[in-house]
């Protein structure tokens, strides 16, 4: 019988490099599951919570395409934290169920779950083994951010401070990659980190 594949968290901050990090991992033939891709599954046209978000919001919080107008749920969550509230009760169980069945069907050696919020959810952390940071100082966040996005720096602000502070992801950490430096520096992390992890296995 074949081993199941034991999973990684990996997280961090928005900007930094946690994307990028995954990516190699992907290249490197291991499995991953995305916790955002999954949230964005669960809300797709069809899909009984988009019929609850609708029912409890108002179709103008749907575009054109029928597809959920992100940018406007996002402002209305801003501002009425108990709708934001709600809307994880909604949304989060069905996520992690989307998440454990995606993860089910990995046959590399360990798998990945990528989650930007995962050491803030008791729940998403259960379902992982290990725990992996990509860590970034604050001011490189907000740089890479601005420049990936097109944002301007009050609105990264605001969505770091809905985030772990980067004290609390790093309490939780088993394993730390430090990325400050270039892409092939952050490439060479990821490989050193995955032979680990090969190891880790036996």
């Amino acid at each position: 019988m074949a081993v199941k594949p034991w999973i990684l968290g990996l997280t961090g901050g928005i900007g930094s490099g946690k994307s990028a990090a995954a990516a190699h991992f992907a290249r490197l033939g291991i499995h991953q599951v995305d916790a955002d891709q999954s949230a964005r599954r669960v809300v797709e046209p069809g899909q009984p919570a988009l019929e609850q978000i609708v029912a409890e919001l108002g179709s103008g919080i749907l575009q054109a395409d029928g597809q959920l107008d992100r940018a406007a749920l996002r402002a209305r969550i801003f501002a009425e934290p108990a709708l934001r509230q709600w809307l994880e009760m909604l949304l989060h169980p069905l996520i992690r169920q989307d998440l454990r069945q995606r993860l089910a069907e990995a046959d590399s050696p360990y798998a990945i779950l990528v989650a930007p919020l995962l050491t803030e959810s008791p729940a998403l952390r259960q379902m992982v083994e290990r725990i992996l940071v990509v860590d970034a100082p604050k001011a490189l966040q907000l740089t890479r951010t601005m420049q990936r996005d097109g944002v301007d720096e009050a609105q990264v602000r605001a969505i770091l401070a809905t985030q772990a502070q980067r004290e609390e992801r790093l309490r939780h950490a088993d394993d730390v990659l430090c990325n400050d430096r270039d892409l092939g520096w952050l490439h060479s992390e990821v490989e050193r980190l995955h032979r680990f992890y090969l190891q880790l296995r036996a």
